[in-house]
């Protein structure tokens, strides 16, 4: 019997897996030894929190991440073939969602391995369901252009889809230039426009607030170094 690509959640960034990390999933891992990851060491760090002595020598990581080369995800799926579990851990949250390990789990099918998702934190779904945003028609766009003119032309499709037909847009950019793109909405966008920011989602420091633009200008907000997702809707 074949075994299964296994699709593991990691955290978004705290130091406890309490009330974040179900705990079937601690428990299958710890009985798998095959592991596709976007980066080793925040792997091993979830491996050990989930099981304090978990055989990491005795492990095989695959790294998988932008760079890897296509023709490598071939390797990474052997194991299934003699009837090994793989699991895709991400960096952060969920795999397959703005990362690499969609790649592979579209390998699998396409080879005929079983793929099975686990239960955990996904950034953008806290963020959506948390906004009061339209939570039947939404899109995910990912990271924004990082050329200040094509971001600011993205923002505003957004906002005319979000105007003419309730459409709910999430996106996210990197901490250092969480900022930027504050600063480009609170320049280039309608003051009626209704922003939600959620930053440090399931971490001490969560923080979610909806608003329009002309509110937002009135409320400082420090984003430099936070983990967040930005969304433009209309209130359900």
């Amino acid at each position: 019997m074949n075994g299964k690509l296994i699709l593991i959640p990691n955290t978004l960034g705290g130091e406890t897996l309490e009330n974040i990390i179900p705990g079937g999933v601690s428990e299958a891992a710890r009985h798998m030894r095959f592991f596709a990851v976007e980066d080793l060491k925040s792997a091993r760090r979830l491996l050990r929190k989930m099981d304090r002595e978990f055989p990491i020598d005795d492990s095989t990581f695959f790294i998988l991440n932008k760079k890897t080369p296509p023709d490598e995800l071939y390797g990474m799926l052997s194991p299934l073939k003699k009837g090994f579990d793989v699991g895709i851990i991400s960096e952060a949250g969920c795999p397959g969602i703005a990362d690499p390990g969609a790649n592979l789990v579209a390998l699998a099918h396409e080879k005929g391995y079983q793929v099975a998702p686990m239960v955990g934190p996904s950034s953008i779904l806290l963020a959506l369901i948390s906004s009061g945003f339209n939570g039947q028609e939404f899109s995910f766009h990912g990271y924004l252009p990082k050329e200040r003119k094509d971001r600011i032309r993205k923002l505003k499709e957004m906002e005319q889809s979000t105007r003419r037909a309730g459409v709910t847009h999430i996106f996210m950019d990197t901490p250092f230039r969480n900022m930027h793109v504050m600063e480009d909405m609170l320049n280039d966008l309608n003051d009626e426009t209704m922003v939600c920011i959620a930053s440090g989602l399931t971490l001490p420091i969560e923080t979610v607030r909806m608003m329009s633009i002309r509110d937002w200008r009135e409320n400082d907000y420090d984003l430099s170094k936070i983990p967040a997702l930005f969304l433009i809707g209309k209130p359900a």
